[in-house]
């Protein structure tokens, strides 16, 4: 890894937002997915979370080669699971829904930490989804159609969301908010991928990064990689 890299890499870590994010309820389609995630890490989400009860869909959280690598992706069997998992890190829950009780998704304060809740492409948000959010949103539309692609819905509502926090210098951060071991994980993991296999392979923690992001490991660490 070169250090203009390294660098990168750790200038793009201080901008993650670690309390926004996406939760896509069955939504399943590969170029959807995919869309999403790489939507997720252009407004700088570090994590989004799926709702995947069928076993084949989990597959699909690799289906985004490039920004499948930046923006990990928990799954989850149920809407009530994986929103118990966003209300133990206190976010406020959005579903995008058409309903009496839906605002302006312009009208939301995204400063907050905020989880927003996609449908899937055939049914759209559950009725437990429903009942277990905090506040349905909806995209104003003046024509014929009443939804979006769940991609192009998800681009609008993050960036605004993105809009609203650069305006508070949510994202000028000195110190990322995600934790140290996270941090060298993604470091080590994105700058020497062919060794941190090996290293997850063989059961070895990854060992210290110098400053220019190279490995700077005890002569054993190297040993026990190369045995067979």
């Amino acid at each position: 890894m070169s250090p203009e890299r390294f660098q990168k890499i750790h200038q793009v870590l201080k901008a993650r937002q670690s309390d926004l994010t996406l939760c896509l309820e069955e939504v399943h389609k590969p170029n959807n997915v995919s869309a999403v995630i790489r939507t997720a890490d252009a407004a700088g989400v570090h994590k989004i979370h799926a709702v995947w009860p069928d076993k084949k869909m989990r597959t699909l959280s690799h289906t985004s080669a490039g920004a499948r690598n930046w923006v990990e992706v928990d799954t989850h069997d149920s809407a009530e699971e994986a929103f118990k998992a966003l209300k133990a890190e206190g976010m406020q829950i959005l579903v995008t829904n058409l309903s009496d009780t839906a605002v302006d998704f312009r009208e939301i304060d995204y400063t907050k930490p905020t989880a927003i809740v996609l449908g899937g492409e055939k049914n759209g948000i559950s009725k437990q989804a429903l009942e277990l959010a905090d506040q349905d949103i909806i995209i104003p539309m003046v024509g014929m159609v009443q939804s979006l692609n769940v991609s192009v819905a998800s681009a609008l509502i993050l960036f605004e969301a993105q809009r609203q926090r650069q305006l508070k210098g949510m994202y000028d951060n000195e110190e990322s908010s995600l934790s140290k071991e996270t941090i060298h994980r993604i470091l080590f993991e994105r700058g020497h991928p062919v060794l941190a296999k090996v290293a997850k392979r063989k059961g070895l923690g990854y060992p210290p990064l110098d400053e220019d992001g190279q490995i700077d490991a005890p002569a054993d660490w190297w040993a026990a990689m190369q045995q067979k």
